[in-house]
Parts: structure tokens; sequence; C-alpha cells
């Protein structure tokens, strides 16, 4: 196995290519979290590995509360299934509380404090009322709350990371929180060991290959507690050295020894780079400085035969959405070709007609 091996099997196992699934919230079971910071892009995230997806199909099942937007892992923002969504918030919560902390006893947000938060929130959202967050920080205000410092950030924050709360449906190009339950349905509870080992099983099956030190960033564990839940579950795995380390995997289902060319275009922060702390497999250190800002803003990226060799932004208007590719280096004919198949599919997705215009460095 090389690196160019690594980048293709990880197109496989992440389901952009030979996707096995056919419904939104099985792709993001099988990633077990998908970051959902660009939150409208997000759902190109799970849309492009679902073949035939289009917009209304993801939105509809954030809309059944199939998959819900909440804060797990490092953390930040994921979409996670609801089948998911109890035992894996109830996992990254004292990781979450113990990075948030210092912050919370800056803004005075003491116990009491957040107790009382959570009554107003509760009772606001009663009845299976769904609220944007602008919304649900007014309310607060309204209780005698401030929000001076992003403070009714935090309290809601606080709602979710107790159990209170979770993501609702789309109202326009907002989210929304309601309570959690009512939304989601109740999952036999696990413990913090089992919880480890499911978290890590579906890691590797879902972004191997994959190293101790990607699912350490991956998750926010500490590296003993990854280590110690890697060696408990590396029996199931295949393993293999490249470059002096390990890379832990499952055998893909299908698709390997595809040679067949395959281009993909990808949105900001997808998990093909962002699930990984080594991203070199599939991206070069001169690439990355032009997909990766330094303060960590991820770009959209076209990959070919998984790797990046160019980034794309788009426009979208009533009909039709632009794209505008720029290549790293100057693609082959039949790349271009390649891409504006992809292209085709992204803007399907959206439900528009498409342009598309090339550049390169």
């Amino acid at each position: 196995m090389n690196k160019t091996d690594i980048a293709q099997l990880r197109l496989i196992n992440q389901q952009i290519v030979h996707s096995q699934f056919t419904h939104p919230s099985e792709v993001v079971s099988w990633m077990g979290a998908m970051q959902a910071q660009d939150y409208q892009m997000a759902k190109w995230a799970i849309g492009n590995r679902l073949p035939g997806a289009t917009l209304e199909t993801i939105e509809e099942a954030i809309e059944r509360g199939d998959i819900l937007r909440t804060h797990v892992l490092r953390p930040t923002w994921h979409f996670v299934s609801a089948g998911d969504f109890r035992w894996l918030t109830q996992l990254s919560a004292t990781q979450i509380e113990a990075r948030v902390r210092s912050r919370h006893q800056q803004l005075g947000l003491t116990r009491e404090v957040t107790r009382k938060s959570n009554q107003v929130i509760e009772t606001a959202l009663a009845g299976g009322k769904q609220l944007t967050r602008k919304e649900l920080v007014k309310v607060l205000v309204r209780a005698g709350f401030e929000d001076s410092n992003n403070r009714g950030s935090h309290l809601i924050l606080r709602a979710e990371l107790d159990g209170l709360i979770c993501s609702g449906a789309t109202t326009g190009r907002d989210y929304t929180y309601t309570l959690l339950d009512g939304r989601v349905p109740e999952t036999p509870a696990l413990n913090r060991e089992a919880s480890l080992e499911k978290l890590a099983r579906i890691y590797f099956a879902g972004h191997g290959p994959a190293t101790l030190e990607d699912f350490t960033w991956w998750s926010g564990l500490s590296i003993t507690e990854a280590r110690d839940t890697l060696e408990s579950i590396a029996t199931d795995f295949l393993s293999e050295e490249v470059d002096s380390k390990s890379f832990w995997f499952s055998e893909p289902v299908s698709g390997a020894g595809d040679e067949q060319r395959t281009v993909s275009l990808l949105p900001a922060y997808d998990e093909l780079l962002l699930g990984y702390k080594d991203r070199s497999a599939s991206i070069t250190p001169e690439a990355q400085i032009k997909a990766i800002s330094n303060n960590g803003i991820f770009r959209p990226i076209i990959v070919v035969n998984g790797e990046v060799v160019g980034i794309w932004r788009h426009k979208t208007n009533k009909n039709s959405t632009t794209i505008k590719t720029t290549y790293f280096n100057k693609p082959g004919a039949d790349v271009l070709e390649l891409v504006e198949t992809a292209a085709r599919r992204f803007a399907e997705f959206l439900g528009r007609g498409l342009e598309i215009s090339h550049q390169w460095e």
C-alpha cells in the first residue's frame, strides 16, 4: 500500500465513489459525524455520497429529524443521524464541557444560572415549537439574561450539552432548535467504553485507511483514550505500514481495484480532508496552502482519483448555478470533461441549470 492507494480507498470507504446507500441518514450514520460548519454546503457533502439525491432529499431528512445538527467531537457543528444522536452527544459532552469550562466561568454561567436558562428554553419550546437561534436568544433576553459577549449562544450550548434541545427543521436558510424528547427516539444507553468502541469502529470503517493520530484528531479524544480504544478493536480491522505509520481500515465492500478515473467536486470542510490530521495522501503541501487558509478556512475542492487538484466556487440564482474552477496545474481535456460531469451533478442537486468556466495557475 502507498499514499495513492490510501487516497483511493478513502474515496470508496467514504462513499464518494461506489456508494452503497439510498437514504441520507444511512450516509451520515456510516460516517459517524460529518462536519456541518457550513450548513448549506454540508448538505452537498451528504448528497454527493448519495446517488440521485437532491437538496430537497436532504432537507426533507432534516425536516423529519432523520439527521440532526449539533456540537460533537472536537467540538464543532456536525450532522449526525437520529439513531446515533443520544450516545454520541453524551460521549462528547464531557470533552466539550472541559473545553468551554473556562469561557463559561468568564461569562458567569454557573449551574444555577444555566438551570434557570434551561427552564426558560424548555418553556419556550414546549409543545413541539421550533425557534431559530436568534429567536431563542431574544426569549432569553426578555427573561432577563444578558447577551453580551455571545452569552446567549453559550446558554443554548449548555442546553444542548444537558440533553434538553436539539436541532429542528430549517426555516428558510436558518436552522432551528426544538426539545430533544419528542424529536429524537430513545435508544439503548451505552456506557463510555461501549461508546468509544462504537465510535472507533465507525471511524475506521468509514474513514479508513487512517492512523491513530487521525482518529485522535477527528474524535477530540485524548491520545491515551484513543490508543486504548483502537487496541480494543484492532483485531477486527486490517493494518498496513506506510512511511512508518500504521493505517487501519476495513476491506471496502465494492470498488476495490477499479481503475476508472473519478472526479468529484467536494464542499468546503468535507470529511475527505477534514477527517484526518495528516492529509498528505490526498493533497500536497503546495496545494494545501491554496485549499486551506492560514486561519483554517477550508475551500471547496476538485478531487481527481483521490488527489486535490484545484478549488471551485459557485454562485446560484433562481435558474442556474455558475461554477468557476481554478486548477493548480493545467488539466487535460479528459479531466475537464469529467469535472463538467461532476459540476452538472451538483447543479442537478440544487435543481438548477449550469454555467461553468475553467482557469489554471
